[in-house]
């Protein structure tokens, strides 16, 4: 278990990546395909009669503990920094990787077709006094006991899954001054690998020994799950990559509306549009399978049983691992077992209006709600933002710079650019550099727009 914290967190270290994927880009109105991605319906606002999009990526990682200048600047460890203070942690770690698509634009209407892969790895509301005895035993401790609460649903969850989507759009109305569209996407779901560790509502004691922390008087419900390659090591970044595409077991749907206020130089004065995404869900089937939930009993320690001995989890290195100690302790009773594992996909609700402010240069509003609850244990997470984004945009070069205020890190500011169909950038890199950033991320991408 150990391992499976410090993984995750080490990655938040490497600066690799933030919910809203290709923050400022996804504004653009050069970009095709790429914007049905936000709202299906943009499709049918396709600037040339094909598009193609060659490859896309999109890492981020956002977390309410650590700061980039935190990483720099302090002398202690990364772990005493992220289980520092009594705030419960959360972070997401995200990838989007888009692979070829392709669109088409027939008079009225608007057809794509799209790949893409998804990578997840997310804490949820961890306490940090439950992390600190797991990963430092006695060591710091400076006093014999702590008292826990959790009002939640703590989770450790990871998911990979791939996506084969198709996308029709049509023109609804169009004059010489407006023009509204509708679209709609459905998406075919390939689960890949999937893990989750729930542990509900969570109260309980940490008893100080001698060199060893001890966990009593519990009294909850746990949830274990996996499935695929995360059935065995969660530390292992390999785990994440070698089964992204599964077998097809699923479907989503994505559904949008947008307006246009044209201007005279063939291009508008005003584009906005809402859509929901991600209605749907998936269902992981494996011989391998598990997922169980139990009832989670410790009782208050003793002389003779002290506890469960945190020191047990030092070498875990799987979820069945983990398992196999509390079963072996004795302190796990199964309420219900099943073999396949059906999640809820993030869905959202999402609008945006971009606005011409002279020619050439444009502001642009966005917000992103989710409408599920990442507590659940059936649910695949994400989380709420707002952004701003002003925008120079030339025919083939474009530069912007994203400002967000994000649920779990909180505010960040960015820089991007589009040069034809090339385009990277990142929603963090200017507050990471300057402030205290809590979120880092970088995307990539090349596209081409046929006449």
């Amino acid at each position: 278990m150990k391992k499976q914290l410090l993984f995750v967190f080490g990655l938040c270290a490497l600066g690799m990546s933030a919910q809203d994927h290709f923050s400022g880009l996804k504004n653009s109105n050069k970009i095709g395909i790429f914007s049905a991605s936000r709202n299906p319906a943009e499709l049918s606002n396709l600037g040339s009669k094909y598009d193609i999009n060659l490859f896309s990526v999109s890492m981020n990682v956002s977390n309410n503990k650590v700061g980039f200048q935190d990483l720099i600047k302090s002398d202690n460890d990364l772990e005493e920094l992220i289980f520092s203070g009594n705030e419960a942690i959360n972070l997401r770690i995200d990838s989007e990787i888009y692979g070829p698509g392709f669109a088409l634009r027939l008079n009225k209407w608007a057809f794509g077709v799209s790949t893409k892969a998804y990578i997840k790895a997310n804490f949820v509301d961890i306490d940090a006094q439950l992390g600190k005895a797991i990963i430092d035993g006695n060591e710091d401790a400076i006093v014999s006991s702590v008292a826990l609460k959790s009002d939640y649903n703590q989770r450790m969850n990871a998911t990979t899954w791939g996506e084969l989507g198709f996308t029709a759009a049509r023109t609804l109305f169009e004059n010489e001054k407006h023009k509204f569209n509708g679209g709609a996407a459905i998406k075919l779901l390939f689960p890949g690998s999937y893990a989750n560790f729930g542990i509900d509502k969570f109260q309980g004691t940490i008893d100080y020994a001698a060199t060893t922390a001890y966990l009593n008087d519990i009294n909850t419900n746990l949830n274990i799950a996996y499935s695929g390659n995360l059935t065995g090591d969660f530390s292992d970044t390999d785990n994440y990559t070698k089964s992204v595409f599964g077998k097809l077991n699923g479907v989503a749907l994505d559904f949008g509306a947008n307006y246009q206020l044209k201007d005279n130089d063939n291009g508008y004065k005003l584009n906005a549009g809402v859509a929901v995404k991600n209605m749907g869900s998936m269902t992981f089937k494996d011989p391998e399978n598990s997922s169980t939930n139990y009832a989670f009993v410790i009782p208050d320690g003793t002389v003779l049983n002290p506890g469960l001995d945190l020191s047990l989890f030092e070498d875990v290195e799987s979820l069945e691992d983990a398992e196999t100690v509390l079963k072996e302790k004795d302190y796990l009773t199964e309420k219900k077992a099943e073999s396949n594992i059906k999640v809820k996909l993030p869905t959202v609700f999402s609008a945006y209006a971009d606005i011409k402010i002279i020619p050439k240069l444009y502001v642009s509003l966005f917000t992103q709600q989710k409408l599920g609850n990442d507590n659940d244990n059936d649910q695949i997470t994400t989380q709420n933002v707002v952004s701003i984004t002003p925008r120079f945009s030339l025919n083939n070069f474009e530069i912007f710079s994203p400002w967000a205020s994000n649920e779990i890190s909180g505010t960040t500011g960015g820089f991007g650019l589009r040069f034809y169909g090339f385009y990277l950038g990142s929603s963090s890199i200017v507050t990471a550099l300057a402030n205290d950033s809590k979120q880092a991320d970088f995307y990539i991408g090349y596209r081409l727009a046929l006449r």
